[in-house]
């Protein structure tokens, strides 16, 4: 057993599992039914996308009060609450009879899945690891390449040979008859009085409330840079087609592109967790933009045929980066005794950040600004957002862990 996850290496994969089951909401996933439910129902691309982000924005809002649930009940608990409310949006998905039924499915999916459950994994990575937090940060975060491995291809399968209904009554069995049993034993006692390790107790002092985190200027300072990378990879990804467009692209390039993308990401984890543990988060993430922000200069500057198998395989690299620090931050500036709610607003910032990009880009591409300009945006916005990191000054909570 890896010697990063050996103190409690239950917790480490429960992290994993939630994360990897988080990808039933994910848009990545759910994308695959957009035709089916379109042409079932008889839904323009315009209302089906307007119910599918006033669903993702309901859900954000939600989070913010469900997420400091993970601070005060057992973690079994938490996670017996969001898996079955993720297997009620599969169920009621499966049987939607009528379009308005699709609304409490995707808000069931959203906030349980790419809200609830990420943030059920991430923080418990955070919360009971100290030492080497950023390794098992990196450990949760292979959920994500997982299920984009698995979900969308399967399903599509599925969708082929026995309808997309068949799709989600298989998600809600997997769901239940192995997610659930799986994420209730791996919590053990985790979140009982008196479960938190010695290590964690040793480490965590001066910790902040949500309140205290809200007051504290070097947290407006930071969000943007942990919010971007979701913000560029939705907006870049959702678009993708228009860019081939633009760009001349096939879409047989782009499909070989998009294995740079999984295989950067996926590779980069290795390497992400023990950048952050020996360098810190907060030092590390404006380092992890800088591929994310060469991914767009090559973009906006360059239309050969081999440029999108490089500058996808640097927002995948761009993402394992960012991913990693942006999730180690905020227990090494905040601590640890009120993760759950502290997370709650990033998460939900970040909830809100990828209904937003999607819309903020299709106008642009609307009112026709080139590809090149719009590279130039967000390669502007990521870097400004990486250099205001460097003015915020570290927490007390930072200090006594580097004196430690």
């Amino acid at each position: 057993m890896p010697e990063f996850i050996r103190s409690n290496p239950k917790l480490a994969f429960f992290a994993l599992v939630a994360v990897a089951a988080s990808g039933f909401g994910q848009t990545f996933f759910i994308a695959i039914f957009g035709g089916a439910l379109r042409a079932e129902f008889n839904l323009s691309n315009g209302l089906y996308g307007a119910g599918y982000s006033a669903a993702t924005l309901l859900s954000a809002f939600v989070l913010l009060g469900a997420g400091p649930l993970i601070d005060r009940w057992p973690l079994k608990h938490v996670a017996i609450l969001g898996t079955l409310l993720l297997i009620a949006g599969c169920l009621t998905m499966a049987f939607a009879h009528s379009a308005w039924m699709l609304l409490p499915g995707f808000f069931l999916l959203r906030f349980a899945g790419q809200g609830f459950m990420t943030h059920m994994g991430m923080t418990t990575a955070g919360r009971y690891f100290t030492e080497n937090r950023g390794k098992v940060i990196a450990l949760a975060a292979l959920g994500f390449p997982i299920a984009e491995a698995l979900l969308p291809t399967t399903g599509s399968l599925v969708i082929d040979h026995q309808g997309w209904r068949s799709v989600w009554l298989l998600s809600a069995g997997v769901l239940l008859l192995a997610i659930l049993p799986a994420l209730y034993w791996l919590a053990g006692n985790a979140g009982q009085q008196g479960s938190k390790s010695t290590e964690t107790k040793r480490h965590d002092n001066n910790h902040y409330t949500r309140a205290q985190v809200l007051r504290d200027r070097g947290f407006y300072y930071l969000l943007p840079a942990a919010l971007m990378t979701p913000f560029v990879v939705t907006a870049i990804l959702f678009h993708q087609g228009a860019i081939a467009d633009e760009r001349g692209w096939s879409l047989s390039v782009l499909a070989g592109a998009f294995v740079g993308y999984a295989i950067g990401h996926l590779l980069a984890l290795f390497f992400a967790g023990s950048i952050v543990d020996r360098i810190g988060a907060q030092r590390s993430l404006p380092i992890a933009l800088l591929p994310m922000f060469t991914a767009l200069l090559l973009l906006a500057f360059c239309s050969a045929w081999w440029a999108p198998y490089v500058y996808l395989t640097l927002i995948g690299i761009g993402q394992a980066g960012t991913g990693t620090a942006s999730g180690a931050l905020w227990p090494e500036r905040y601590g640890t005794t009120h993760l759950g709610a502290i997370r709650s607003v990033s998460q939900a910032s970040m909830v809100f950040s990828t209904a937003a990009s999607p819309l903020l880009i299709g106008l642009l591409l609307d009112h026709g600004v080139s590809v090149t300009s719009i590279s130039l945006l967000l390669g502007g916005t990521v870097l400004f957002s990486s250099l205001l990191t460097l003015t915020a000054s570290l927490t007390p909570q930072q200090t006594s862990a580097a004196d430690n």
